[in-house]
């Protein structure tokens, strides 16, 4: 058996472990990537997110520094533009700027109007241009005519003024006063009229004439009679003058206490009479 030279066998082996690296080497394939799908397709996007919720979403889309498991205002796949949450704009009227500035327009109109009044009121002093020199009597007419409805005007609102600051502060009592000053007041004020009508039960209707009205009799502070009101009459009128002659008897009342007269000048009140069986009178 020949041997082989030591040499040649390093050669050989060399040459077989070259050709299995080659080997190898060709079996590896190269190719360009699809641009038509996704390189990563699991990959997720990391944002921040200003609002967050208790649950998980099972499927997330993105990662965030919170959780949120949907909240926004679309149903599409967008995603917030900003930081900041989403604010509607408030159109019900009940902002404070525009509150101010409903008030700021009205104080302007209301400017406008006072001084087309006082530039009206001075137009008269106010040397007039001859303009129209061929009726000078017709001009000076005009302008006096304007003048005295200015003048009329002012003074109908100033008495319409001066009437609402003298209006008495009235005070009006059904039936049932809530009240514990006015009920007293009212209480003691039909037991008189109660008591007066009993004694002068009027004679054409004793035993056989009854009937129900109701009357509102106006009283000032002092206790005098301000007014006397048939609001629904009985259908008799001799119980209808009966009634009205028994509170004209019972005047003077008595006047205001003072825990009534401090806030109220005429008491209004407005009851029920009824002329019964056995000739009696009596109020609900």
């Amino acid at each position: 058996m020949a041997r082989v030279d030591p040499s040649s066998r390093v050669f050989v082996l060399s040459l077989a472990i070259s050709l299995v690296m080659h080997a190898f080497v060709l079996s590896i394939q190269f190719k360009f990537p699809d641009g038509r799908k996704p390189t990563s397709p699991n990959t997720l996007d990391v944002v921040f997110v200003n609002s967050k919720t208790r649950s998980k979403p099972l499927n997330a889309e993105v990662l965030a520094q919170a959780n949120l498991d949907r909240g926004g205002n679309t149903d599409l796949s967008r995603r917030a533009k900003t930081p900041s949450p989403f604010r509607r704009k408030d159109v019900s009227g009940k902002d404070t700027t525009q509150a101010k500035r409903r008030v700021q327009e009205l104080e302007a109109q209301q400017r406008q109007l006072l001084s087309q009044v006082q530039s009206k009121t001075a137009a008269p002093v106010q040397e007039v241009k001859p303009q129209i020199e061929s009726k000078p009597v017709d001009s000076a007419v005009d302008l006096a005519q304007r003048a005295l409805a200015i003048a009329r005007l002012e003074a109908q609102l100033s008495r319409s003024i001066d009437e609402y600051n003298k209006r008495p502060r009235k005070q009006f009592i059904g039936a049932r006063a809530t009240e514990y000053r006015f009920a007293q007041y009212v209480d003691d004020w039909r037991r008189k009229i109660e008591r007066i009508g009993n004694l002068n039960y009027p004679e054409g209707a004793r035993g056989r004439i009854y009937g129900s009205l109701r009357l509102t009799v106006s009283i000032n502070a002092d206790g005098s009679l301000a007014g006397l009101a048939l609001e629904r009459s009985s259908g008799q009128e001799i119980l209808d003058r009966a009634a009205r002659r028994i509170v004209r008897m019972g005047a003077p009342y008595a006047r205001f206490p003072e825990n009534i007269r401090r806030d109220t000048d005429i008491l209004v009140i407005t009851r029920t009479w009824h002329f019964a069986r056995g000739d009696r009178i009596f109020s609900d």
